[in-house]
């Protein structure tokens, strides 16, 4: 054999060995993903978690899923049973922003980086950081959009949110009535708005059906809604807009470009899992992250305008 022909099948075995330890070093690197969700009998939730779980698994890591049910208790003891069963990655979305904050300590005291999505977790708690869609910034589009298509027209708005004192339901909701006031401000000098009520639909749409058949029943004079259109069409009710304060579910943006439907804003749950898992990993194989205690995604008001830049039929939300 030449000294050449040597040479190049020295340089072929280095390159074999070096594949064999980059796969070895690989396997060697790869980790259980934990994901916690506070239930998933809603859309948003469910799509979340797959986001979450795909992501991961794209990743190349292993992936267990925990389902609360909606119970607090039982989150705390899936957190719990995930740390026990080796997770080196949490992704959790909290049934509460202090019932989960020791759980979550926990976890991190155990070596385990902690990503919270969606709901707000108590701050002082030991997180790497909180992904989310700006509820506030959202809910503020939103209501311009609601002053700029109502125009001078005092509002009668009645509200649903998802559960009673829920941080999140709560900032749309603000949020939404900050766009409204800011925006009537600034076009007409003066604020003409008024809540005849609010009902809570415990995030599900039976829950939220309930809560606006009451409402649309007690108040005769509404002329906007934020949430539950089949109560709506239910009651055969005319001349009242629909919006909502965040999601952008695809059943609201097809009914929006059907002319069914005013506006949403953008809370896109696969996003908001996808960015989570990334950061998550990232700090598990000890790169730098170097994030801020909340991370939002981008906002954006979605209308007849601008819809099929976000409809997708095929989503699972």
């Amino acid at each position: 054999m030449s000294r050449l022909m040597k040479k190049a099948a020295g340089a072929i075995a280095l390159a074999v060995a070096a594949v064999a330890l980059s796969s070895s070093a690989f396997a060697a690197d790869k980790m259980k993903v934990g994901i916690s969700m506070k239930v998933l009998n809603a859309p948003y939730f469910a799509a979340a978690m797959e986001s979450a779980k795909a992501r991961a698994t794209e990743l190349g890591q292993d992936v267990i899923v925990a389902d609360a049910q909606g119970k607090m208790q039982k989150q705390i003891s899936d957190v719990e049973d995930l740390v026990t069963r080796g997770i080196k990655v949490l992704i959790i979305d909290p049934a509460d922003p202090k019932g989960l904050v020791n759980a979550v300590n926990a976890a991190t005291a155990a070596g385990v980086k902690v990503v919270v999505i969606d709901s707000t977790l108590d701050p002082k708690a030991n997180y790497l950081t909180l992904v989310q869609s700006s509820n506030r910034e959202n809910g503020s589009m939103v209501g311009q959009w609601v002053v700029d298509t109502m125009g001078d027209k005092p509002l009668k708005i009645a509200l649903i949110s998802g559960e009673k004192g829920n941080p999140v339901g709560r900032e749309r909701r603000d949020g939404v009535l900050e766009g409204i006031m800011e925006a009537q401000l600034a076009k007409t000098g003066k604020v003409n708005v008024q809540v005849v009520g609010q009902g809570c639909g415990n995030w599900s749409d039976e829950g939220g059906l309930k809560a606006m058949e009451d409402l649309l029943v007690a108040n005769k004079d509404i002329n906007m809604v934020l949430g539950a259109r089949r109560a709506i069409e239910s009651a055969n009710r005319q001349g009242i807009t629909l919006v909502a304060a965040a999601d952008g579910q695809k059943e609201a943006l097809a009914l929006i470009k059907q002319g069914k439907y005013g506006a949403t804003a953008l809370n896109d749950p696969a996003l908001v899992a996808r960015t989570a898992v990334d950061i998550g990993v990232k700090a598990a194989q000890g790169q730098a992250v170097n994030v801020p205690k909340i991370s939002y995604t981008p906002s954006a008001v979605i209308s007849k305008d601008n819809v099929d830049k976000f409809y997708n039929p095929k989503a699972i939300f």
